[in-house]
């Protein structure tokens, strides 16, 4: 082997731990597999001309990339008017590479898609990437070339048009899984239950804060299910269950006013990762329903 093939071999290593996550975000903003491999070939060969040396986070770099290729895609689409389900709807007798396009169906639902498809680029991108894979919102507002308040805001939207998917669909955002897990956060926080945090928690379980949280330590950024279970137990007695923008969630009331609020992204029956919101703008905005605990 030569000395630029022997050098070009880690970054192809490197690049090929993200390429499952990367298929996987291209997959669901295109609802095309061979879309989603020509995205993700783009990513690979821009990855090949700026390197790596001055990439403190590959991963989040390579999404940055196939978010913003995807998004050109879907805008592409809307000005020519295509109907890509007509195009690229899963293909379950066959055709090219079937059972992609027959795993998409099973991990997304039909009736998903064609809510996905009625959503705007930068609504669609907003939702796939924080709601589905956790992607926090600066780093979404990142590709969008927005603020995190209106990623967010896209995102939001974008549920309320989900919450209308029919409930017999292969729904990964169902509302009713993700309250039941959500609610039995809350109560393993409240009562102490550590085993109880840990079985509601992904492994890789990020929280997020827009300001520091002085209950939680004055703490901003916390990852892993141990220390965030550790960071809520005997706490959250002050929240109230509810439904923020329609999606579970929970908030911090105070003299009858809303002062704060815990956004989740549940996935697989486990939480991925946690909001904490206090931007008075960003509260504001939301449309907050109580909910009985």
């Amino acid at each position: 082997m030569d000395e630029g093939a022997a050098g070009a071999q880690p970054l192809a290593e490197q690049f090929e731990a993200h390429r499952a996550h990367l298929r996987a975000v291209a997959h669901r903003m295109l609802g095309s597999a061979e879309e989603a491999d020509d995205a993700v070939q783009e990513a690979w060969l821009r990855l090949q001309r700026h390197g790596s040396t001055d990439v403190a986070n590959l991963g989040g770099w390579l999404t940055t990339v196939v978010g913003r290729l995807c998004l050109d895609v879907l805008r592409r689409r809307r000005a020519r008017r295509e109907e890509p389900l007509d195009l690229h709807a899963p293909n379950l007798e066959g055709g090219p590479e079937p059972e992609h396009e027959a795993e998409l169906a099973d991990s997304v639902g039909l009736a998903l898609l064609v809510v996905l498809d009625t959503l705007t680029p930068p609504e669609r991108l907003a939702f796939v990437l924080h709601d589905l894979f956790a992607v926090p919102f600066d780093e979404v507002a990142a590709v969008l070339d927005r603020t995190p308040a209106a990623a967010r805001q896209l995102a939001s939207r974008a549920r309320r048009r989900v919450q209308g998917v029919p409930a017999g669909a292969a729904d990964p955002t169902d509302a009713r899984r993700r309250q039941e897990v959500v609610q039995a956060f809350l109560a393993a926080a409240r009562g102490g239950d550590f085993a109880g945090l840990l079985a509601v928690l992904d492994p890789d379980v990020a929280l997020r804060a827009d300001a520091a949280v002085p209950d939680l330590g004055g703490l901003q950024r916390l990852r892993g299910d141990q220390a965030i279970a550790r960071a809520f137990l005997g706490k959250a007695r002050a929240t109230r269950a509810a439904l923020l923008d329609g999606a579970p969630g929970a908030v911090f009331l105070f003299g009858g006013r809303l002062r704060g609020a815990l956004e989740f992204v549940v996935s697989g029956g486990r939480i991925t990762a946690v909001d904490v919101v206090f931007d008075p703008l960003v509260l504001d905005a939301l449309d907050v329903v109580l909910l009985e605990d």
